[in-house]
């Protein structure tokens, strides 16, 4: 299988995982930018990617930014469709509530996770299979 990419900006890194047995890709930072306390920012990759047939990307956060830096991922996690072929950027949010964080090119800030997808047809059916847990949620499963 092949994640084919193109390098959309000269500072472009193309993904990679960083030990052989690592699930994600890092995906590192093609432009700077400064994050300052409780702001967000979009941050270009300067990669396009053409993902396998069968398979979506998930952008995730970095484990390593969210604890020392209070750095997460707007909508994580991020969802690239298998058509897609713009840049991917990162939505970044600063969570700390007193330090910025500064983006250099070339910084890892985010993974991609490849993950296959079904498509089933959708079907209206007027009631739905009974099971243990029926409708309950948030919390039903206790403390």
């Amino acid at each position: 299988m092949i994640l084919a990419y193109s390098r959309l900006h000269a500072d472009a890194l193309a993904p990679a995982r960083p030990r052989p047995g690592d699930a994600g890709y890092d995906l590192h930072a093609a432009e700077s930018a400064t994050l300052e306390p409780g702001t967000r920012a979009s941050v270009g990759t300067g990669l396009a990617i053409a993902l396998p047939e069968g398979q979506a990307g998930l952008v995730l956060p970095r484990s390593g930014l969210a604890l020392r830096h209070g750095i997460a991922l707007v909508n994580a996690p991020g969802l690239i469709d298998p058509d897609y072929r713009g840049e991917v950027r990162i939505l970044m949010l600063n969570t700390d509530r007193r330090e910025p964080y500064a983006v250099e090119v070339g910084d890892r800030i985010a993974q991609l996770l490849l993950v296959p997808f079904a498509l089933p047809e959708p079907r209206e059916e007027e009631a739905l299979e009974e099971t243990g847990r029926g409708s309950g949620g948030f919390g039903s499963s206790g403390r």
